[in-house]
């Protein structure tokens, strides 16, 4: 059963021109298709890289697999038992898993066990570890499940948050009435911290360091799409996957009084404003400037939720494909 939602009025700003589909300038290379559907996995949501070569994801059904970045087939190395959306690599080797039902977890890619860091969030999504081990990662919503995502978006009641867990185990509210907090990213030199908030088509920002610690401002506001994980790449760029373009039927359903919303989210799905199929990742350097811009509606693959950068190639994640996608950056 769908849960109540009780929607907020919220005008957005208006759309820049980018958000269209297109295809992008310099053109987004063809994707290679890497499939985890072989061993029956699907929505490979996050990657990331590890010193041991390996290519690590957490699909629908609670696995975390390997890829091999050299080739071959994924093998799977570990099961949280719930569903695992960020995955990160810890310095010394474990993986940092945000998983939507069980919290944040620290995962040894060699004995495959699995340790609970904190728990009791309504949807645990993304993180980022900092050097000195404190791991920053987002609860995405209060109100909503990842079965519900959708609710979280056409409320917007902006129940999200940015928190931080010590690596004394403690945790802290670092910043909250986020419009469903998603991908967490550190500035290369861990002065800010930056946070998507998919609902409001922006990357906030709290900075850690220097006369302005503790304060918090946006690094860029008003995308073109929605805004789902975040990493740092080279640079010290932050890349952004943008799952979807944004809709206009929902930018106007967001102003309209909130018993319309109601009525459309009693609506089947596929009466609701839906995803548009496109591939998209973007770039930002630590001023907010747009340094990369990469979209495609042609290649088969869309929904990207992931996207993580490693020796001139980018690798994307998607919550509902079956596959993670290899786009090279020569």
């Amino acid at each position: 059963m769908r849960p109540r939602i009780d929607p907020v009025v919220w005008r957005a700003p208006a759309p820049p021109p980018r958000a269209r589909l297109r295809a992008s300038r310099p053109p987004m290379p063809t994707p290679i298709l890497r499939s985890v559907g072989a061993v029956g996995a699907v929505g490979p949501e996050d990657v990331a890289v590890h010193p041991d070569g390996g290519l690590y994801t957490g699909v629908e059904d609670g696995r975390i697999l390997r890829l091999p970045l050299a080739g071959g087939p994924p093998v799977e190395v570990a099961d949280t038992g719930g569903r695992p959306l960020g995955v990160e690599v810890s310095s010394d080797g474990d993986l940092v898993v945000s998983d939507a039902y069980r919290g944040l977890l620290r995962v040894s890619p060699t004995s495959g066990a699995v340790e609970v860091l904190a728990d009791g969030f309504r949807l645990c999504d993304n993180a980022a570890v900092a050097r000195d081990g404190t791991i920053y990662f987002s609860d995405s919503s209060q109100r909503h499940g990842l079965a519900h995502w959708r609710a979280d978006i056409l409320e917007h009641t902006g129940t999200g948050r940015l928190l931080r867990r010590s690596p004394s185990g403690s945790v802290s509210v670092v910043l909250e009435g986020l419009q469903f907090a998603n991908g967490v990213a550190l500035a290369a030199d861990e002065s800010f911290v930056a946070v998507a908030e998919t609902g409001a088509y922006r990357i906030s920002r709290v900075w850690l360091t220097g006369p302005r610690a503790g304060d918090h401002d946006v690094l860029i506001d008003n995308l073109p799409g929605f805004p789902d994980n975040l990493s740092t790449g080279a640079d010290g760029r932050i890349w952004i996957a943008l799952a979807t373009l944004r809709n206009p039927a929902l930018d106007r359903l967001h102003a309209l009084p909130p018993a319309l919303r109601r009525l459309v989210w009693s609506l089947p799905t596929a009466l609701q404003p839906a995803p548009a199929r496109t591939t998209w990742v973007m770039a930002v350097n630590g001023a907010g400037e747009v340094v990369a811009d990469l979209q495609t509606s042609d290649a088969d693959y869309h929904m990207v939720t992931g996207v993580r950068e490693h020796e001139g190639t980018l690798y994307l994640g998607s919550l509902v494909e079956t596959s993670v996608a290899v786009v090279s950056l020569a």
